[in-house]
């Protein structure tokens, strides 16, 4: 079967635990992917921000620099993705981590498959899309947001909005269906790229992330409004 990424995707594992990084270093090689390894937080920050990575998979619990400790560093300069391991069951680690800026969690202990198919899933949605449909994709306007999709850029009135990929997706997709009601097991099926779970809160972090960066309406209302059980609507102005 064809290796879904490009041959340029390298990754970068950041975790103390020096026999799951072989592991997980020897199946990623596997499938086709470059990987490297390091073994503590203030080497994952020095990697991270070479700019020689597609993708950092980032453990949560490290003794001195911690997993969030290194998030917030690489997102100060990086919009770098990050897949987090966090420990399995601890939903506040994956709600903070996804608040930080993480693309996506997964829980250990985790199988390798699964973990390929999160890095997959988060490099489709960080790749530039260079498609002549795309390029010539006009930019959507809903009140003062405008984005354009083939420049993958967000502007509210002159200011820049600076998305990670899941959060450029995922106003995307409620924002061509502004005035419509999207459910969240669809949100997750085409932003994250996988099934959803009644467990999983994922969708709700990125979208509380999504309406803290675009900020609110002048009358006080959130630009994303939650429908209780069902999903999330972008209002168009006249339903505000």
């Amino acid at each position: 079967m064809e290796t879904q990424h490009s041959v340029t995707d390298r990754i970068l594992v950041v975790d103390d635990d020096e026999e799951l990084c072989r592991l997980v270093l020897r199946f990623l090689g596997r499938e086709g992917f470059e990987a490297d390894a390091v073994s503590s937080g203030s080497q994952g920050i020095e990697r991270a921000l070479s700019g020689m990575y597609s993708l950092v998979v980032l453990d949560v619990m490290m003794p001195g620099v911690n997993g969030f400790d290194v998030l917030r560093r690489i997102r100060v300069d990086s919009r770098v993705p990050v897949l987090m391991l966090t420990a399995k069951g601890d939903a506040l680690d994956r709600v903070l981590g996804l608040e930080l800026g993480a693309d996506d969690y997964l829980p250990k202990p985790f199988n390798p498959q699964e973990l390929t198919a999160r890095i997959r899933a988060i490099l489709r949605r960080a790749q530039p899309q260079f498609g002549e449909a795309l390029r010539s994709a006009a930019p959507l306007v809903v009140g003062d947001v405008r984005v354009d999709p083939g420049a993958r850029s967000v502007h509210r009135g002159e200011q820049t909005i600076e998305l990670t990929a899941v959060e450029f997706d995922l106003l995307l997709i409620l924002m061509r269906a502004a005035g419509q009601v999207i459910g969240r097991e669809k949100l997750t099926r085409d932003v994250l790229g996988r099934e959803f779970s009644p467990f999983d809160r994922s969708i709700d972090t990125h979208v509380c992330n999504l309406r803290k960066k675009l900020g609110l309406l002048d009358n006080g209302a959130e630009r994303i409004k939650g429908v209780r059980g069902i999903g999330y609507l972008y209002p168009t102005p006249t339903q505000h």
